[in-house]
């Protein structure tokens, strides 16, 4: 039991068991919306550590970390297991990021990841009697709920928009002090 589409192909609209929201992919048509991501390509870009920016890997580096840039939430570092739906940049990129995204300009903060596991989906939970969509956190409830991997009787009744991961062996950093160093490489 649990919702789906009418004509589903689980090789397309399902991931990890979940339903994923049906999204038009058309790369390189229309204006970028910096206050989102496309599902599809956040999905990927987590899925295979593509860089947020750039959308190419993010592997590379000499110690094999991933560099995680986010908005900064009053200050506070990324933390040892904390769980995120941002895909990981390249120093590069987040350089270029932290002058150009409007989300960073409020604040920002960095670290470097050992680890990513899949912890689970954001998405809007749907109610197993009505059918109708839950009221999500946030202002208004229209926010998206995070729904963990082993909470398997919720995720039958979610409809996914974002792939979460849970970021370990983190060690905070400024980016801004990666000026001279490109993903672990000396620029020269």
């Amino acid at each position: 039991m649990g919702i789906g589409y009418e004509d589903e192909s689980p090789e397309i609209d399902r991931r990890f068991d979940t339903l994923w929201v049906r999204y038009a992919a058309t790369p390189g048509v229309g204006q970028p919306d910096l206050r989102s991501m496309h599902p599809l390509r956040q999905r990927q870009a987590m899925t295979h550590l593509l860089c947020q920016v750039c959308r190419k890997s993010t592997f590379g580096r000499r110690d094999e970390r991933h560099l995680f840039l986010m908005r900064s939430r009053a200050d506070e570092p990324i933390i040892e297991g904390e769980v995120t739906a941002v895909p990981p940049v390249h120093a590069r990129c987040a350089q270029r990021a932290i002058t150009e995204c409007p989300h960073l300009r409020k604040g920002w903060t960095a670290a470097l990841v050992e680890h990513m596991p899949t912890w689970g989906v954001a998405g809007i939970v749907y109610d197993r009697r009505t059918l109708d969509p839950l009221p999500g956190p946030g202002p208004g409830g229209g926010g998206l709920e995070r729904v963990s991997l082993f909470d398997s009787e919720t995720l039958r009744w979610v409809v996914a928009a974002r792939l979460l991961v849970s970021l370990r062996g983190v060690e905070e950093i400024d980016v801004r002090h990666l000026a001279n160093v490109a993903d672990g490489q000396p620029v020269r």
